[in-house]
C-alpha cells in the first residue's frame, strides 16, 4: 500500500511523510516501554489501566483488538489476489480452474498454514518465520526496482504525477502509520529479549525501524515511479498478469503475509485472554480462541476484497491512535520531568497531530472512497492499446 501512499499524498510530500512517521513510531516506542518502566507493568493493557483507569484499558483493548484483526484481514486480501495470479502462470491452469478462485486459495492456505502456525502458544517461536519473512520482503523490493527500470516506459505517462502535495496527504498518513505500526506487540517482543532493558529496547528499535523505512522508501518510490496515477491499494495489481519475474515476485508477497499473520493472531488472542480470562488460557481455550479468531478474518477477507479501503480505515482508525495518541497520552500523565523537557513537549506535538490525522482521515476515507479495480488486467498490459493511453488516462 505503500506507492498507493504516493499517490494520495504527491510524491514529495510522501515521501517526507514516510520519514516522519517511522521517526514518530520510533520516538513512540521507546515512549511506550517508558511508560511501561515508569507505571512497573509489563503489558500494553497494564500500562494504560494503571494509567487512565478501566475505560482507557477498554478503549485500547478495543484498538488493540481491531488493528491486528484487520490486518489480518487485509493479509487474507492480499493472499487471495497475488496466489491466484501465481497459480494462473501453471501450465493448464486457466481462469476457470480452482486454483484461479480467491475463496480457495483464502481457504487453502488458512486451514494448510495460517491456521497451524497461529496456534503457537509462544512467539518467540516465529522468530525464524519473521527472519524468512524479511529476506523474502527485500527480494520483493528487488523485483519492483528491476521492473521499475524495465517496465515504467510501458506505462503511459500521467498528468499531475510529480506535483509536491494532495489533499488526501492525511489518509496517506494512515496507509503509513498501517506499515509502521507495531506498538501492539511490543511489549511482547520486550519481554522476549534476553536482556529487557531499554538501553538494548533503543539499539533494537532503531536499528528496525531503520531498515524498515530504508525497505519503506525503496519500495513506495519504485512502485509510484513506475505506475504514477494508475498506482492500485496493493501494487502487485498494476502488474501484467504474463510477467514471470512479477509472478515470482508475488509469489514471494504471499509467502511473507501467510508467515506474518500468526503475529497478529497472537495479539489478538492477547487482548481476549486479558479481558475475558485474566490473561491465561487453557489449551482447549487457547485452540477455541484461535480458530474463532481465523474463521472471523477468513469469513470477512472472502467477502469483501478491496485493500486501499481496508488500509486507509485500519490506518485512521486503529493505527493513528496506536502511534500517535496512547503511548504520548500515558507518558505524559506518568512523567515526572519539568514541562518544558524534550520528551513533553514532542509528546503534546505529537498527541495533537494524531487527533487531527485520526479526524480528518476518518473523515477523507468515508467522503473520497477509494475506486477498486481488484482482479482486472490493467489497459497498458494490451500493446494495442498503448499509443491511445499515452495521451489520455482513464476516468
Amino acid at each position: 500500500g505503500l506507492p498507493y501512499s504516493m499517490k494520495q499524498a504527491g510524491f514529495p510530500l510522501g515521501i517526507l511523510l514516510l520519514f516522519g512517521v517511522a521517526y514518530i513510531t520510533d520516538y513512540s516506542i521507546i515512549l511506550l516501554i517508558k511508560g511501561g518502566n515508569l507505571s512497573s507493568t509489563s503489558t500494553y493493557q497494564e500500562l494504560v489501566k494503571k494509567t487512565y483507569g478501566l475505560m482507557g484499558y477498554l478503549i485500547l483493548s478495543t484498538l488493540q483488538f481491531l488493528y491486528p484483526f484487520i490486518a489480518m484481514i487485509s493479509y487474507n486480501i492480499i493472499t487471495g489476489d497475488t496466489l491466484t495470479k501465481v497459480f494462473q502462470r501453471i501450465p493448464g491452469v486457466g481462469p476457470d480452474n480452482i486454483l484461479s478462485d480467491r475463496h480457495f486459495v483464502i481457504l487453502f492456505t488458512t486451514i494448510i498454514f495460517t491456521l497451524p502456525i497461529s496456534l503457537y502458544r509462544d512467539i518467540a517461536k516465529l522468530g525464524k518465520v519473521s527472519l524468512i519473512s524479511l529476506i523474502l520482503t527485500i527480494v520483493i523490493l528487488v523485483i519492483v526496482v528491476v521492473r521499475t527500470v524495465t517496465f515504467s516506459p510501458q506505462v503511459p505517462k500521467s498528468e499531475n504525477a510529480w506535483i509536491f502535495a494532495k489533499s488526501n496527504a492525511v489518509q496517506a498518513i494512515g496507509v503509513m502509520s498501517f506499515a509502521f505500526i507495531c506498538h501492539h506487540n511490543s511489549f511482547l517482543i520486550y519481554g522476549s529479549l534476553e536482556e529487557p532493558t531499554l538501553k538494548n529496547w533503543s539499539r533494537i528499535t532503531h536499528m528496525s525501524v531503520s531498515l524498515a523505512v530504508i525497505i519503506s522508501v525503496a519500495f513506495a518510490a519504485c512502485g509510484y515511479m513506475t505506475f504514477a496515477e494508475y498506482t492500485e491499494g496493493d501494487i502487485f495489481e498494476n502488474y501484467c498478469r504474463d510477467d514471470n519475474l512479477v509472478t515470482f515476485g508475488r509469489f514471494c508477497y504471499g509467502v511473507t503475509v501467510i508467515l506474518t499473520f500468526p503475529l497478529e493472531c497472537f495479539v489478538t488472542r492477547e487482548v481476549i485472554a486479558n479481558v475475558f480470562f485474566h490473561g491465561n488460557l487453557s489449551t482447549v481455550f487457547h485452540i477455541f480462541v484461535t480458530v474463532i479468531i481465523v474463521a472471523v478474518v477468513t469469513s470477512v477477507s472472502l467477502v469483501y476484497d478491496c485493500l486501499g479501503i481496508v488500509l486507509e480505515l485500519n490506518g485512521v482508525l486503529s493505527a493513528t491512535p496506536l502511534v500517535f495518541i496512547i503511548p504520548t497520552a500515558c507518558y505524559l500523565r506518568l512523567s515526572k520531568e519539568r514541562w518544558n523537557h524534550s520528551d513533553n513537549i514532542i509528546s503534546c506535538l505529537l498527541l495533537a497531530v494524531g487527533v487531527l490525522v485520526m479526524t480528518v482521515g476518518l473523515v477523507m476515507t468515508i467522503w473520497h472512497p477509494q475506486e477498486c479495480s481488484h482482479g482486472k488486467e490493467m489497459s497498458y498490459c494490451f500493446p494495442s492499446n498503448v499509443s491511445f493511453h499515452n495521451s489520455t488516462l482513464p476516468p
